[in-house]
């Protein structure tokens, strides 16, 4: 559900009922800046799908905010996928897999999107400390789709 603030009443108003995530986009919200730390298969796809070589074959545009909270409102109404994918300097990610990873994974799941470190299911993690970090792929159920594809053939 989106709620949206009624100033002249003072209260927050439904203003869309059951958010569904496009199935793909042509969005992408990663720190592009960072492409050549990460992961093999995490570049390749990233790479392809700025050229529009990617499944769809649609190309994407890249929309980072770099807040978390604000990617991902976006991507529940708009599609495409936010990353945090483990890099040479943060195999682990940079995320926080408690308080920041699964509470997200677990809203876009819900919204019919999916949610990957790349390798495995976010919300399927077992923590092992409260602060553990993990990298995090999220989105568009299709586009994540072939992310979590990628990694399982470069395996």
């Amino acid at each position: 559900y989106v709620f949206t603030l009624d100033e002249q009443i003072g209260e927050f108003v439904l203003s869309k009922p059951q958010v569904q995530i496009p199935e793909t986009s042509n969005i992408i919200s990663f720190n592009e800046a960072r492409i050549n730390k990460y992961e093999e298969p995490m570049r390749k796809i990233l790479l392809s799908w700025r050229e529009g070589k990617g499944r769809s074959g649609i190309k994407f545009t890249s929309r980072y905010i770099g807040s978390m909270v604000a990617d991902i409102h976006r991507t529940l109404l708009y599609g495409g996928v936010f990353g945090s994918p483990a890099d040479t300097e943060r195999p682990d990610g940079k995320l926080h897999l408690l308080y920041e990873a699964a509470p997200m994974s677990f809203i876009v799941e819900q919204a019919g999107g999916l949610s990957t470190t790349g390798e495995e299911r976010v919300m399927e993690i077992i923590p092992q400390v409260v602060h553990q970090r993990t990298p995090v792929i999220m989105g568009s159920r299709d586009d994540v789709q072939e992310v979590i594809d990628a990694y399982a053939a470069s395996a």
